[in-house]
């Protein structure tokens, strides 16, 4: 059985306000052409097929060209599950005929226990889901992280493996151990940050998705496939693609194959007088999305709009000596980092002068769970 794995592809996505939908059509027909090319028998994309619940219609159309190519047109089977920017409700709407034309799209937990077979394979498609569904499913009230949840669920699944086939694990979740990207959702809430690497050792091979880049876990049977763009800056160094994945009866194979981006993501550093100069922007292509770091102290007056005017698409501009004070930076770094549950610890801290407690930690928990559940019902 040979296959692709791809993830994250977040249709409709933008780049500090860059609209992406041209970079993703550029970024999809590399993949089929990877695909055609690699003469693979199915295409996996674990999770996070929108960048948003309730997405645009211009990011709906896109993603419906892309099947359409992809399934109906070429015939490659298509296996996807939904991601936490996915709204399961939204996406399963047609499920029920979609398999019709070998796209299986599992939004629910109680799917991934019906496992898809191709040629000697086993898939077992598991969308994101949160401890409170598995808790619901299994009628198990110590189910209380996603921990305990993969346990039960990985336990499940393999009663139904078949000897003579191989096991594949489609899924979206952060595994303990991995390197994440600014550009990636926080998934601590109801504890899913918390997968160890140890529960996936029966699969063949664990098909992840949720985590941007492709170096982000080096586990011997378990790959993140990487977002097909640079969705951040922190991304700028990786290199972009999808797996091609190979299962026999002795062992399971993969190779990364590139994707070459659209438009790349760079940073430039100069004076504003260089960066200005021709004899600088000539030398570099201003096409991309680029990020600069101005080595100037002084007020510049109209500064970004004469920026503009040479780089049409500057994603940030960084004053590498600015004035700015070392505890406001760490401040505004530690707020980037933080947790949702975290930046209500530090507002509460900050307002009240006490520290939180444990059962008010609780419900904040509870209510944001119940807050992101509601949202990604819409």
């Amino acid at each position: 059985m040979r296959f692709l794995h791809t993830a994250d592809w977040h249709i409709g996505k933008k780049l500090h306000g860059y609209d992406l939908l041209e970079e993703q059509q550029a970024a999809f027909q590399q993949i089929l052409a990877i695909a055609k090319a690699e003469k693979v028998e199915a295409i996996v994309i674990a999770g996070d097929l929108y960048d948003r619940s309730v997405p645009a219609v211009e990011a709906i159309e896109v993603f419906n060209q892309m099947i359409i190519e992809m399934n109906l047109k070429e015939k490659f089977p298509v296996l996807a599950i939904s991601g936490n920017h996915d709204s399961s409700t939204r996406l399963e709407t047609g499920g029920p005929w979609f398999a019709q034309s070998n796209f299986h799209l599992n939004t629910r937990l109680e799917q991934a226990f019906q496992p898809i077979e191709i040629e000697n394979t086993q898939f077992f498609l598991l969308p994101y889901f949160e401890p409170i569904a598995a808790r619901l499913y299994f009628k198990n009230d110590d189910i209380g992280t996603i921990e305990k949840a993969m346990k039960v669920v990985i336990t499940e699944m393999e009663a139904l493996f078949k000897p003579d086939m191989s096991h594949v694990l489609v899924s979206h979740f952060f595994v303990a151990g991995s390197e994440k990207t600014d550009s990636e959702t926080k998934l601590m809430v109801g504890g899913l940050d918390t997968v160890p690497v140890s529960l996936l050792n029966r699969f063949d091979y664990v098909a992840l998705g949720h985590l941007h880049g492709k170096n982000a876990l080096q586990a011997n049977n378990a790959r993140y496939s990487g977002s097909p763009l640079k969705f951040s800056l922190s991304e700028m160094n990786q290199t972009k693609g999808v797996w091609i994945v190979e299962t026999d009866e002795k062992k399971t194979s993969f190779e990364f194959k590139e994707i070459k981006p659209l438009r790349d993501v760079i940073q430039i550093e100069g004076s504003f007088k260089e960066l200005i100069s021709p004899e600088f922007y000539e030398s570099i292509n201003r096409e991309v999305y680029i990020h600069i770091q101005l080595t100037d102290r002084a007020v510049i007056p109209n500064m970004m709009n004469q920026l503009r005017q040479v780089y049409p698409r500057i994603i940030g501009v960084e004053r590498l000596f600015g004035r700015e004070r070392p505890e406001q930076v760490k401040g505004k770094q530690s707020i980037k980092s933080a947790t949702p549950v975290e930046l209500v610890d530090q507002f509460f801290s900050e307002v009240t002068g006490e520290e939180i407690t444990k059962q008010q930690q609780d419900w904040i928990k509870e209510n944001l769970a119940e807050i992101h559940q509601e949202e990604r019902g819409k």
